[in-house]
Parts: C-alpha cells; sequence; structure tokens
C-alpha cells in the first residue's frame, strides 16, 4: 500500500527553540514576556513555556522593533499598541524579500 504521509505541523514550541529561532537568549524572550501584554505563552504544570506560530510572529515584530529599528521597550509597546497590523505587515514583506534573495542568490550560483 503506497500513501504518503501528511507532515505534522507543529503546535507549540519551547522557550528553546523559539531563542534559537530569534538568534536571542531565554531570559530575553521572559523578559519580554513580562514587558508585552501580547506575548502569552501557554504553561504546563511546571511552568514550562509553549509558544505558538502567533507568539512567535509577535516576538519577531518586537524584535523587529528593538533590535533592528532601535526602539526602547517603551516606544515599541506605544507603535504596536497604534500600528500593530502595519508593522506585521511590513515585517511579512522583508522576510518575502529575504527569502526571494535566497532563491534568486542559489540561482545565481547555478548560472
Amino acid at each position: 500500500m503506497a500513501w504518503k504521509e501528511k507532515e505534522i505541523e507543529k503546535l507549540y514550541f519551547s522557550i528553546g527553540e523559539v531563542a534559537e529561532l530569534l538568534n536571542v537568549n531565554t531570559s530575553l524572550l521572559r523578559y519580554w514576556e513580562k514587558e508585552f501584554d501580547m506575548i502569552k505563552p501557554r504553561k504546563n504544570a511546571k511552568g514550562d513555556r509553549f509558544f505558538t506560530k502567533a507568539d512567535i510572529e509577535k516576538l519577531k515584530i518586537i524584535y523587529h522593533l528593538v533590535r533592528e529599528k532601535g526602539f526602547t521597550l517603551e516606544g515599541a509597546k506605544a507603535h504596536l499598541k497604534s500600528k500593530f497590523t502595519g508593522e506585521e505587515n511590513n515585517l511579512r514583506v522583508v522576510e518575502k524579500l529575504k527569502e526571494v534573495r535566497g532563491f534568486l542568490e542559489q540561482l545565481k550560483e547555478l548560472l
């Protein structure tokens, strides 16, 4: 019997996985969780944090504002309250452009 297994999509990510993805320390993620109300990871009985993809997207936006654009935490909070959707869309466009650039660079190497 030949059948394809559907790829199982992961629903939750540990704090270590998220820290590695964003290239930051786990302590910074815990700090941002305290500072930004929009970050609400699930916790198990032991207190381990589990982040959803939506949490990770929000963390990417915070990272972009604080680390790449140089916002203070208070400035980032204010910006997110007023323009969350626009910033989220901008981040998605930047990520897509990075993917396209990587593809084009690979294509250039092949030629």
